[in-house]
């Protein structure tokens, strides 16, 4: 059983972890423009692939 303490400081651990994380992607944010520039386009070429992978196990099955 989850105990009413429990519950509470998964909560509290929760936000602390969710504030750290956009403090530390603010200080990094300038950083990841530049050293991630172009990743999107990956991104969108991943989608698509997984996209395609789907459409041709639906044709392939009829």
């Amino acid at each position: 059983m989850i105990t009413t303490g429990q519950i509470v400081f998964a909560v509290l651990f929760f936000i602390a972890f969710v504030i750290i994380m956009v403090y530390s992607y603010r200080g990094d944010k300038n950083l990841h423009k530049k050293q991630y520039k172009g990743s999107l386009w990956i991104l969108v070429g991943f989608i698509a692939f997984i996209i395609f992978l789907l459409l041709l196990k639906t044709y392939l099955k009829n």
